[in-house]
């Protein structure tokens, strides 16, 4: 059974589109901005033997506010630069009750199953608490990046980091890896 790591889309790998204080996907791929030190992070991850899998809500497609061809040309694009090993995505909005939508272990489940993936040996990385009640619910070991957004968590994250790549080095020192701190 192989070790993930699963990836928050925005917010973690992109940059958010701030409105009013609360984080928005990008509406295009021309609107994508990978965050600093992402390129190195998922390198860095996937040299140490980890599967890399975006888990993401995109509930916009289904409030009729994006088009899922904008949404599929993101995941594509982001896959395609960063050599993710896959990417789920939830299109549901709260009022559908899947158990795709974080903070449901669905994405996590799914992915595990189809890569045979150790849950248990794996990670959660996301920046809002349905991320990290989502891999808490999954039997991840979860890390919030950035501030929550002022959100109340329930679930309370394994550790804090300011951005990926901090977070990378924090999975790495767990993981007894030489490679731990460099950068």
């Amino acid at each position: 059974m192989r070790r993930a790591v699963f990836l928050d889309r925005d917010g973690v790998l992109n940059e958010v589109v701030l409105v009013n204080g609360k984080p928005h996907p990008p509406a295009s791929v021309e609107g994508v901005k990978v965050l600093p030190g992402v390129v190195d992070a998922v390198a860095t991850l996937r040299r140490e033997g980890f599967c890399l899998v975006v888990v993401t809500n995109q509930p916009d497609v289904a409030r009729g506010t994006t088009p899922r061809a904008a949404v599929d040309a993101i995941n594509d694009h982001l896959r395609g630069l960063l050599r993710l090993d896959g990417v789920e995505t939830c299109f549901h909005d709260d009022a559908d009750g899947c158990g795709c939508r974080k903070p449901a272990p669905g994405l996590l489940l799914q992915s595990a199953a189809r890569l045979k993936i150790d849950l248990s040996r794996s990670y959660m990385v996301g920046d809002r608490w349905r991320d990290i009640a989502a891999g808490r619910r999954a039997n991840c070991r979860s890390i919030l990046i950035g501030s929550g957004y002022g959100e109340t968590f329930r679930d309370m994250p394994d550790a804090s980091c300011e951005s990926l790549w901090v977070a990378t080095q924090w999975i790495l020192s767990r993981e007894g890896s030489a490679h731990a701190g460099v950068g």
